[in-house]
């Protein structure tokens, strides 16, 4: 089995042009399948009725509906490609489904943890570049890899917007807020020039060593802000993009802007939001009716 996770791992990286980082996943998932099942029995056949016990056992284990559909795609494709190769003639994981997984629904920061988090002592360079990050991705609802992907001449803020390259390189423009705008000019012109160390670079957020901020620097910093501002909140960047599209929402926006304004390809993915705001409306109801 070994030799054959081999060549599916050679498929994948030649064939199918997966990323490293993807590939180490799939080899780590067929692995951990296969020690489990010959741990059991060493000369054990791999059937469906081998497949289904060792997901029970993952079930029994307590791991997640979206972890163990991670486990039946990855053996799905292996399988697969024994069969494309011939390596075998019957396919185990020809009627196992798919668990369903109920879409979790998006944490978003209240309006008052989002002002703490904005009320950053500007004492640095670096605290400047900082608000103008958090401030650009609150008002725009960017992604993390869009916010630290711009360059100089993605944005104009005499006209205040801003261009976009989302997932699968799609472009949209964006308006940038008042607030933004602000932390933006004064980062841009006053700050920004002073973080060049070497040469020059098109990139707008730039980390210590004058070169594109991460994603980890990024959250890292983000980080560090919440726990001096008194932010107890578990939260990610992500978590800011929520809130932009949450808020929006409770504050009568229409629910195809907000697709327009995230980059959502499909409405559905954007309808998440309207369950954030019935819970809010709920909770609401609760807290201020008299007979709540």
């Amino acid at each position: 089995m070994k030799n054959h996770i081999r060549d599916f791992s050679s498929y994948l990286y030649i064939d199918k042009k997966y990323s490293a980082n993807t590939i180490d996943s799939y080899i780590r998932t067929l692995n951990k399948t296969f020690d489990y099942i010959y741990s059991k029995n060493t000369q054990a056949e791999i059937s469906k009725e081998t497949i289904s016990s060792f997901l029970r056992h993952l079930i029994a284990e307590g791991l997640s509906s979206k972890t163990i559909s991670h486990y039946i795609s990855v053996l799905r494709s292996f399988f697969k490609y024994l069969m494309i190769e011939k390596v075998i003639d019957h396919n185990p994981m020809e009627k196992i489904e798919l668990p369903k997984t109920r879409k979790s629904i998006p944490k978003a920061l209240s309006i008052n943890e989002i002002n703490l988090l904005l009320n950053i002592k500007l004492n640095t360079k670096f605290d400047y570049r900082n608000k103008a990050m958090i401030e650009l991705m609150y008002s725009s609802g960017l992604r993390v890899s869009e916010l630290i992907n711009l360059k100089l001449n993605d944005i104009d803020l005499d006209m205040a917007i801003i261009r976009v390259f989302g997932k699968g390189s799609k472009e949209r423009i964006v308006p940038i807020g008042e607030y933004a705008c602000e932390a933006l000019k004064i980062y841009i012109y006053e700050h920004r020039p002073n973080m060049l160390i070497k040469g020059n670079s098109d990139y707008i957020f730039i980390n210590n060593h004058g070169t594109k901020m991460t994603r980890q620097g990024f959250f890292k910093n983000l980080k560090k802000i919440a726990k001096e501002n008194g932010i107890k909140t578990d939260f990610s960047p992500h978590t800011i993009r929520h809130s932009f599209a949450t808020h929006l929402l409770e504050y009568g926006a229409d629910l195809r802007s907000i697709q327009e304004l995230l980059g959502h390809s499909n409405i559905s993915t954007t309808q998440i939001y309207t369950h954030i705001s019935k819970e809010k409306i709920k909770k609401d109801y609760k807290d201020f009716h008299p007979h709540g």
